[in-house]
């Protein structure tokens, strides 16, 4: 057995273990001549007669092992032609050049002629495989996570997690590399609304009262400024009761950052240079400092808050122009206190009815009854709007010969983000070149609160953005235009994290609270503890948090955050490898002192 030097560590002793030399990634031609012992499954093996190959992996990668009877103990032969995929074996051998190198392979060019070989572990026949040929699909998402302890082989999960941990890393280095302390925040908390629904759980000692699980450190991180830790940092998991997508699972993980005694150029400052440390893991450039753009030219030019700008294509505001025509669908809407917006797409006129009219698709799935359009061609305009457009108004579009432009009337909040749907389904069926393959930016200047349809207010970010000091004015005169010190990172169309200076002072805190509607009893209940930690001498402070699940996904093009979580939940929130949740019996419920209503089906 070998004993380790614990005081002079070479990178080879580092990947050494009672059964293994090494791991089979990063062998060359280099290594040619060397005894080892490796370890790992059996991804594919190939029987031809004479000699039989195994590629064997392990997390860093594939390598050949050859077995034949010039260099393979009898008893190594035998057990070579027994084993099956993902049984889990130790070779020992020298390592040689392959006869065959396998460029694709980056340990293609040597292969382990295996002297014997020791099946550690022998698998049952995989439920899906691990491996897969040119041409064979993945088996259906729902079937990999209830196997997900197959599906976790996968070469492309296992560099996904792999860079998503060094990600993570950078992050750490980089924060503690300016005085940042990670400091842990309680998961058992006490049910705080920020937005979004708790998780709730039931405590065993204190029979019908609730911990709620977080879904954000946000009040103990601002407790802790409060504390005088001015330079915070965690590697946080929160939680969220909501409904799932694509980028959205119950339970997520962020880098959360808070500082005292900082503005919002701080902040800003301090997180490009955290984008250059986890872009460095990538080899992504990044130019600082990023671009920004207020909330307000962001919903004007782009009908979101989180654009993508990898290509242009604004959307333009063709009112006036409206108003002069006849064209009733645009101008009704405009003549009651709406806008004609829209977007001109150069080239756009060679897209077919069809065409266009997928596109509106899109844009009626968002929230507007229709679009209207105008092509123009060599004969002139053409399309509902086109007979309605004289040649003084397609000039003042700024229309050109095999241009195409698409126009939604209405109130802003709806033609924003129907406009900003269509400006992405056009670029798409346009093939619109990208100027940039990586478009960072800046939205800043939110509001503070945004208006239901009932009137209502509810907060922009959350209830603790601190309002720009040129409008605590409007605070309870006219809160809607009242904007606050927030900011969002946005990368390719993605918010990546999102921040504010907060309210240090208690009786702006409780302000802003009256102002969403709660009593002086209702804020004192559910915030009295953060409203007690300002009183007792808040500096300035501030913070962002940055979504791992997000950043791992856009740098590995994964198509779902689930492709780079260890174990996701589904779209239905469930947990299919585990089976979670589950049901209690009636003896646990009576413990926690529950009863149920009406017990959901077990799945």
């Amino acid at each position: 057995m070998h004993t380790l030097d614990w005081t002079v560590m070479t990178e080879q002793d580092i990947e050494r273990t009672a059964i293994r030399a090494r791991m089979v990634g990063g062998l060359t031609a280099a290594n040619v001549g060397e005894e080892l012992t490796l370890a790992g499954w059996v991804h594919r093996r190939r029987d031809l007669g004479g000699l039989l190959f195994v590629d064997l992996r392990d997390r860093s990668g594939l390598l050949q092992v050859s077995f034949g009877p010039d260099w393979t103990s009898e008893e190594g032969l035998l057990l070579a032609r027994e084993l099956g995929p993902e049984d889990v074996v130790a070779v020992s051998g020298m390592v040689a050049l392959r006869p065959d190198p396998n460029p694709q392979m980056p340990t293609g060019a040597v292969e382990l002629r295996a002297g014997s070989v020791e099946r550690l572990s022998v698998a049952r026949t995989p439920a899906i495989p691990v491996y897969r040929g040119p041409e064979d699909e993945l088996p259906s998402e729902d079937l990999r996570l209830r196997h997900r302890v197959l599906d976790l082989r996968r070469p492309e999960l296992q560099r996904a997690l792999g860079l998503r941990h060094r990600v993570v890393l950078a992050a750490r280095n980089y924060l503690d590399g300016l005085g940042f302390m990670e400091i842990e925040t309680p998961i058992l908390t006490r049910p705080t609304p920020e937005g979004a629904r708790d998780y709730l759980v039931p405590s065993r000692v204190h029979k019908g009262e609730f911990y709620a699980l977080p879904q954000s450190p946000q009040i103990y991180k601002q407790i802790l400024m409060v504390s005088g830790y001015d330079r915070y940092f965690q590697i946080a998991r929160c939680f969220r009761d909501e409904d799932l997508r694509a980028d959205r699972q119950p339970e997520f993980t962020q880098i959360d950052v808070e500082a005292s005694f900082v503005g919002v150029d701080d902040v800003l400052r301090w997180i490009e240079g955290l984008v250059v440390a986890i872009c460095d893991v990538v080899g992504m450039h990044v130019e600082l400092p990023l671009p920004s753009l207020s909330w307000a030219d962001a919903m004007e030019r782009y009908g979101t808050d989180r654009p993508d700008l990898r290509f242009g294509l604004p959307i333009e505001d063709w009112s006036s122009v409206v108003l002069e025509t006849e064209f009733r669908v645009l101008r009704g809407p405009v003549e009651v206190g709406g806008r004609a917006r829209g977007i001109r797409l150069p080239g756009g006129a060679r897209l077919s009815r069809k065409d266009i009219e997928a596109i509106e698709e899109e844009a009626k799935a968002a929230g507007a009854p229709g679009l209207a359009w105008v092509k123009l061609g060599d004969e002139g305009a053409s399309g509902p709007l086109g007979k309605h457009l004289s040649e003084a108004h397609l000039a003042e579009m700024g229309m050109k010969a095999g241009d195409l432009a698409l126009v939604a009337a209405g109130p802003d909040r709806v033609t924003s983000p129907a406009l900003s749907a269509t400006r992405m389904a056009a670029a798409a069926a346009l093939g619109t070149p990208r100027e940039r393959d990586h478009a960072w930016l800046w939205v800043t200047g939110f509001p503070v609160f945004e208006e239901t349809d009932g009137g209502g207010l509810v907060p922009g970010h959350h209830p603790f953005v601190m309002p720009h000091p040129e409008d605590i004015d409007l605070l309870e005169s006219d809160p809607a235009r009242t904007r606050g010190l927030a900011y969002d990172l946005v990368y390719n169309g993605t918010e990546l994290g999102s921040g504010s200076i907060r309210i240090h002072r208690p009786d702006l805190q409780r302000t802003v609270l009256r102002m969403l509607g709660l009593s002086d009893v209702d804020i004192d209940r559910k915030f009295g503890f953060l409203l007690e930690a300002l009183s007792a001498g808040a500096p300035p402070h501030g913070g962002i948090a940055l979504g791992v699940d997000r950043i791992a996904q856009r740098f590995v093009g994964a198509g779902s955050i689930r492709d780079v979580i260890a174990f996701p939940k589904t779209t239905a929130a469930r947990a299919l490898f585990e089976g979670a949740p589950s049901p209690l019996g009636d003896e646990e419920l009576t413990e926690l002192g529950l009863r149920l209503v009406t017990r959901a089906p077990t799945p």
